[in-house]
């Protein structure tokens, strides 16, 4: 037995097919799936502005090229974030918080070593707080398209952490959430 299909049927089973996939995406996202998608694109967002005020403003060379490693990859990550935003319901959004304008705005004042130290904190700080969010949705997600690019920024955040802890080394500069514990002995 032969079935024939004429080119509008197929066109109109694949847009249902499309469609019901798209509803299916949706219902599996939940409204903390969806503030994370909508977060996470925002913090990518700084990430790749203030990114740029480094490789411009930088007074070291590795802060230069940290600066330029974040426009590079956190524009990959933000254009896969899109990706799932649209699958999941989520529109994009155009602008960053109003804390990391604030961040900016702290930044393009300072210049030098000043505004080396500063952007290193902020890295520091952003880098730690934003793994553990993509920790926490790899963990405890329920979208499966979600949490595979959670899983994927989380590995790239990762090493984000680990060049940006080297090179506050290098510089001799601790976060606020990276300080030494005192040493209980006075010393």
């Amino acid at each position: 037995m032969k079935f024939a299909c004429s080119a509008p049927t197929m066109l109109l089973s694949a847009a249902i097919l499309c469609s019901t996939t798209a509803a299916l995406a949706q219902a599996a996202a939940s409204d903390g799936d969806k503030h994370f998608v909508d977060a996470a694109l925002k913090g990518g967002m700084a990430e790749v502005e203030l990114g740029k005020l480094a490789a411009d403003k930088g007074a070291s060379e590795d802060v230069k090229q940290f600066g330029q490693r974040m426009v590079a990859d956190h524009e990959k990550l933000g254009e896969k974030m899109k990706t799932v935003a649209g699958e999941i319901g989520v529109t994009p959004p155009t602008m960053t918080t109003p804390s990391d304008m604030a961040k900016k705005a702290e930044l393009e004042v300072l210049s030098g070593k000043s505004f080396d130290d500063a952007y290193i904190k902020a890295m520091l700080n952003d880098h730690q707080q934003d793994l553990d969010d993509f920790k926490k949705e790899v963990a405890d997600g329920s979208s499966p398209a979600v949490k595979r690019a959670a899983r994927q920024g989380e590995t790239v955040i990762s090493e984000h952490l680990a060049l940006i802890r080297k090179i506050a080394a290098a510089h001799n500069v601790t976060a606020a959430n990276e300080m030494k514990k005192p040493d209980p002995r006075g010393l």
